[in-house]
């Protein structure tokens, strides 16, 4: 049983209504996401549950919902995250279940023509590739057959020991990521860890599997080959792996997407799955390290909204990897933590929507109040947790 974080029923109280004004807002002006079908809204609704609120939102957002890109990811408005916001969303409104059903059939299709070489992002992690793709068709219960083409790529992808299908080729120009150019990522959301997630996923729905056991076994190896302790002490990842010891100075990411949380679940989680019990305990060890030293005041910054307090590189995201392992790992240090970032988000989302915080769920106000509703719940829907590879 997880160690229970003392929540008291005012603070729970204004979370919940803290979620409902977000959901009136954006029932009132739809298209508030950054990206038309990303499952921030369905997600934080079916959470709130409210009688009022909650099918206005997920009408306004279905309105939307397929006027995303086409591409068949789990975020950035990919057809993956819109499966997940149409099946929760068939909560509130079962007529969604039909449209629901018709794009999981979708997938049941040939799979895009995925590089094996020289990748790009989308050729296999989690925000834009089909790591995510994986992840959001284990969130709605599939037929086994859905998860085959994609768990075969990603297999094929963690073939050998030092991961070469994972280095990047497609970045040498590029204005942002020239730096992971022929180097391997490793963070949750472009990185092996996601893939790490996306596997073990695999694994606990379809069983035991030799191959994928062996793909998970050699990834996560070079992913817990490459943590190093910073000056911080903190036992944590370099972005992407490196030919030499990299620089032990403090670096203020340590979130969901990149650093310590993100890829220390990761390992544990497959770990557990793979029954390793002293690679668990490793992960636990680097997980109650970061936790033990996690500084809001240092590891908390950006410009916005989303940078601060949202899934993807704020507080929302580290709360979310520390629920997992306060629930499944039973970390005392996690549930110290998580009690700090339940008030940390508590007493900073804005009473009021602002304007420069989208309705999307890795960065915008649904994943920041979904997290904090679903930590501060012992009966909270999990499975929208497969959106960021947890559980």
């Amino acid at each position: 049983m997880a160690h229970e974080t003392a929540v008291p029923a005012t603070d729970r109280d204004h979370i919940h209504r803290l979620a409902v004004r977000y959901l009136e807002a954006q029932a009132a002006a739809p298209g508030a996401a950054a990206h038309p079908g990303d499952p921030g809204i369905p997600v934080l609704a079916h959470l709130t549950g409210d009688d009022r609120a909650t099918p206005a939102a997920v009408a306004a957002w279905a309105r939307t919902a397929g006027r995303g890109p086409a591409h068949p990811a789990l975020h950035d408005g990919g057809l993956a995250g819109t499966l997940v916001g149409l099946r929760l969303g068939a909560h509130t409104h079962p007529a969604l279940r039909t449209a629901a059903d018709r794009l999981a059939a979708h997938f049941g299709g040939r799979l895009p023509a995925y590089r094996t070489r020289d990748v790009a992002f989308p050729d296999y992690d989690l925000i834009s590739g089909p790591a995510g793709t994986l992840l959001a068709l284990c969130a709605i219960d599939p037929a086994p057959e859905l998860l085959r083409p994609l768990t075969s790529h990603l297999t094929l992808l963690c073939d050998d020991p030092e991961l070469p299908r994972l280095r990047t080729g497609q970045y040498e120009r590029h204005p942002y990521l020239s730096w992971v150019h022929g180097r391997v990522n490793t963070g949750m959301g472009h990185g092996v860890a996601g893939v790490v997630t996306a596997l073990t996923a695999v694994l606990r729905r379809t069983g035991p599997d030799g191959a994928v056991a062996a793909a998970l076994a050699r990834a996560t190896r070079w992913l817990a080959d490459r943590a190093y302790t910073d000056d911080r002490g903190i036992r944590t990842w370099p972005a992407a792996g490196t030919d030499h010891p990299p620089e032990t100075t403090a670096q203020p990411r340590q979130a969901w997407c990149y650093g310590a949380p993100g890829v220390a679940w990761a390992l544990w989680d497959a770990a557990d799955a793979l029954g390793d019990t002293a690679a668990a305990d490793r992960a636990a060890a680097d997980f109650t390290a970061l936790a033990e030293r996690y500084d809001t005041s240092f590891h908390l910054f950006g410009d916005t909204p989303g940078d601060r307090l949202g899934l993807c590189h704020g507080a929302a995201g580290v709360l979310a990897v520390a629920d997992a392992f306060d629930r499944h790992a039973r970390l005392p240090a996690a549930a110290g933590l998580k009690a700090r970032l339940i008030r940390h988000l508590t007493d900073g989302i804005p009473a009021e929507p602002p304007t420069d915080w989208p309705a999307d769920l890795l960065n915008g106000s649904p994943g920041a109040l979904a997290a904090l509703l679903t930590a501060t719940s012992t009966t909270a829907p999990r499975t929208w947790l497969h959106c960021l590879g947890l559980r």
